[in-house]
């Protein structure tokens, strides 16, 4: 297996003045090979930039949020390298790795299982915290102090629970429609018994509702959800981490849009100001 930091292109297209590539590379971490996705902002041509992290909900690879979510034209703006990786390992040929959209292939939710036949693949929180900035420190110009992290879904869900996990990482942190209690929702509760086992205890590490009433760090917090999203009430419950924010005085801005639902029609219409809010953080 080669190096981790070893990236071949497989896509080179230009975008608002910049350039959006995807890339393959070998992950130790994973065993597996991966593909990532990586915008390069026109700025980022004579200087370092800073970057955000994209994570992606369930069924999602790194396609889905740079054809949809349109937001090149706002990292080109903002000078603003963005990353968004696959959202589990593939091809591993592991029992019922394609048997379900919400376990298995495109649904890692950025854990480290510990559960067989997952443990060995399935390790995307080391993924996403480790393997995959190195590979980017390592070929790209980012200023590797002036990070955020934001996501959709699952992925909303991985961001803030990566941001909570890891104090002093980013300094900035955003979600559309994200899990925020997983260990108590159908989509969680699924994903966690399988990869973590059955001991509720193990599943809090994850959790952001959980994280966030001991959370050290106060990283403002932005979160859009649309009210005509079909998994709110049952998946998605936005007003469990409003409460326990509040309960700690954690900043958090949660704005519920009317008639929007949970597709990258969502996505689009709000990411120039998700991005508006890294950009504030990482530039100051």
């Amino acid at each position: 297996m080669t190096s981790p930091n070893t990236l071949t292109q497989t896509a080179h297209q230009r975008s608002f003045g910049g350039w959006q590539d995807v890339y393959q590379h070998s992950s130790e971490v994973l065993d597996c090979d991966m593909n990532l996705a990586v915008y390069l902002p026109p700025q980022a041509e004579t200087q370092s930039c800073p970057v955000v992290y994209w994570l992606s909900g369930l069924t999602c690879t790194e396609q889905n949020f740079i054809t949809k979510a349109g937001a090149q034209q706002y990292a080109a703006q903002h000078g603003v390298i963005l990353i968004a990786p696959d959202t589990s390992p593939r091809g591993c040929n592991l029992p019922g790795e394609d048997d379900s959209y919400d376990l298995g292939s495109g649904a890692g939710f950025y854990l480290n299982a510990t559960q067989e036949p997952w443990a060995k693949h399935y390790r995307m929180y080391d993924y996403v915290v480790e393997e995959l900035p190195g590979a980017i420190t390592a070929n790209f110009p980012i200023l590797a102090t002036h990070q955020g992290i934001m996501g959709h879904s699952m992925g909303g869900y991985g961001a803030l629970m990566i941001a909570l996990r890891n104090p002093g990482r980013f300094k900035s942190v955003s979600a559309f429609a994200p899990i925020v209690v997983p260990s108590q929702v159908p989509w969680g509760k699924k994903a966690f018994t399988h990869y973590l086992g059955s001991n509720m205890t193990d599943w809090l590490a994850y959790d952001p509702t959980h994280l966030v009433k001991a959370a050290p760090e106060r990283l403002p917090i932005l979160i859009d959800q649309g009210d005509a999203d079909s998994f709110l009430k049952e998946q998605l419950q936005p007003q469990l981490f409003a409460a326990a924010c509040e309960a700690v005085n954690h900043p958090l801005t949660l704005r519920m849009q009317p008639g929007y639902d949970h597709s990258y029609y969502f996505i689009a219409s709000f990411i120039g100001d998700h991005l508006a809010h890294h950009a504030a953080a990482l530039t100051s």
